[in-house]
């Protein structure tokens, strides 16, 4: 379960291929390039536990940065590469980053940024060239340094930020075990038995890198020696002539991705071959449970879901079969303590929604954020929640209803918006949408919804007028939008978390409270 050992027994083997240039990196070339990128950083004086951040897209030297850092026993920090330089600048300072490793594509934004970081020792380029002593390339800073080994590795390990939607993104850090990077993690143990990883498998990677659960995944693959196939950016068509042309056997995918392939043309859709694929999963956002469906009919029973945090709080998991049973849930718990607790901390009986709290799986905390680690914990301090809403069935099935933040009081009612999005996303003519809370003198609050419609779809009243009664047919008249604007490009990323506060704060403006 380590690169190392598999560049020894079969360097030539690709282990990843970039999907759209092509360009294959073998388990040989793989190695070599850490082990030189990790020589480096130990060069720089950088010690045990502590910190430096990728910032960058999807692109072949990716992986290599991530790889240095495990085997350095060094903290990597993987930065959204959409954000702006103020927002770069946060992490890197919160992160306390001595390195920042950037592409040709960021550089501009990333200079920026550094200009704000007075920490920041270095930054690296990995396909652009140098300027100075600070902004080097990175193939001429680690030319002259061996494709061997280190003599003492120690295992590294990312430490992610929370995606912002709710706030400023948060660092999520783990102990560092001291242990040799070819430590078996148990967690890596566990999912191998759940998802059948094993040496000889494809596995497809259709998200950004910077995202745990994509990055965390790609790692997962390379350290059984099979080969990943990146993909720089989403296409739903392109994702599957990928599976065809590589007989992929494992993926891991968003339910933003699921509708954009559903809603293909039928003739896209059967053109290519997706006989090979065996194991798809799902995660990060909530699934319309008619869009899975969907794909459960297409695909057959291979798709499993599972519910966890960058937080490691707790894990919950079903396959195709058990959600069929329990349609719309997220699975049983397969790690973890789980309650659903009201806001008084009592327990709720099932089907009624509370806070979900884990005794926690493994430890975490906020990095430099003291007081939202303490937030984030029971009072008595052997909880800890990431402000998810749900329920437990009668079997133990966890459903999710929504996020604490974007809950509706209208009225003294409290309305969990995230029902009513999942609806507005089966309609054909809707690509995205979003449902929130927006001032209503009277009621306190009422709901809103913001379109974006399919391509070549005018979002005008005729159609608004059609969704709300389309939700009218569905749902309760309070669960409802009373009405809805259009947007050409909702403000989702690509790992399908939607940044719903900015679309909440234009109604908002400066006003704090519901009333």
């Amino acid at each position: 379960m380590y690169p190392g050992h598999h560049a020894t027994r079969f360097p030539d083997k690709p282990a990843f291929i970039m999907a759209e240039s092509g360009e294959v990196v073998t388990y040989g070339a793989y190695e070599a390039r850490c082990n030189r990128l990790a020589h480096f950083l130990r060069s720089l004086g950088l010690k045990r536990a502590e910190h430096f951040a990728i910032f960058m897209e999807n692109n072949a030297r990716y992986l290599e940065c991530c790889g240095a850092g495990e085997r350095t026993g060094l903290y990597y920090t993987c930065i959204n590469s959409y954000l702006t330089a103020d927002e770069v600048a946060y992490i890197v300072n919160n992160s306390e980053s001595r390195v920042l490793i950037t592409s040709e594509a960021c550089r501009e934004v990333a200079l920026q940024a550094m200009q704000q970081c007075p920490d920041l020792r270095l930054c690296i380029i990995t396909d652009g060239p140098g300027q100075d002593d600070q902004v080097v390339n990175l193939d001429e800073a680690v030319g002259d340094y061996p494709d061997s080994a280190l003599e003492q590795e120690e295992l590294g390990m990312a430490m992610l930020y929370s995606s912002g939607t709710t706030g400023q993104p948060k660092g999520i850090l783990r102990p560092l075990p001291r242990e040799t990077p070819d430590h078996n993690i148990p967690l890596y143990l566990f999912l191998q038995k759940l998802w059948l990883y094993r040496e000889d498998m494809i596995y497809l990677s259709p998200a950004p890198l910077y995202h745990s659960a994509p990055n965390a995944a790609v790692n997962f693959a390379i350290r059984f020696g099979a080969t990943v196939i990146v993909m720089e950016r989403f296409d739903p068509e392109q994702y599957l002539s990928l599976i065809e042309k590589y007989r992929v056997t494992h993926s891991q995918l968003v339910p933003t991705m699921f509708s954009r392939m559903l809603k293909l043309p039928d003739e896209v859709r059967e053109r290519h071959d997706l006989a090979s694929l065996e194991i798809a999963i799902h995660a990060a956002a909530p699934c319309p449970a008619r869009i899975k469906e969907q794909m459960i009919d297409w695909w057959g029973p291979i798709i499993q879901e599972y519910y966890g945090a960058t937080e490691g709080l707790g894990f919950t998991a079903c396959d195709s079969k058990e959600w069929l049973a329990h349609r719309g849930s997220v699975g049983r718990v397969l790690l973890g303590d789980l309650h659903i607790l009201d806001d008084d901390m009592q327990p709720c009986p099932p089907g009624k929604p509370g806070n979900i709290w884990f005794k926690t799986a493994s430890e975490f905390e906020y990095f430099n954020d003291r007081s939202r680690t303490l937030e984030a914990r029971s009072p008595d301090g052997t909880m800890s929640t990431v402000g998810d809403v749900g329920y437990i069935d009668e079997d133990n099935f966890l459903y999710l209803t929504d996020r604490v933040t974007f809950m509706i009081v209208s009225g003294g009612v409290n309305i969990y918006p995230q029902e009513c999005e999942n609806l507005l996303i089966t309609h054909p003519k809707v690509d995205d949408a979003a449902v929130f809370g927006v001032p209503n003198e009277d009621l306190g609050e009422e709901v809103k919804a913001v379109i974006e419609p399919v391509p070549g779809q005018t979002g005008d009243d005729a159609l608004a007028e059609e969704l709300i009664a389309f939700c009218q047919q569905h749902l309760s008249r309070q669960k409802c939008p009373r009405s809805i604007d259009f947007d050409e490009s909702l403000p989702r990323l690509p790992t399908g978390k939607l940044y719903k506060g900015v679309l909440r704060d234009r109604y908002w403006g400066d006003r704090k409270t519901r009333i």
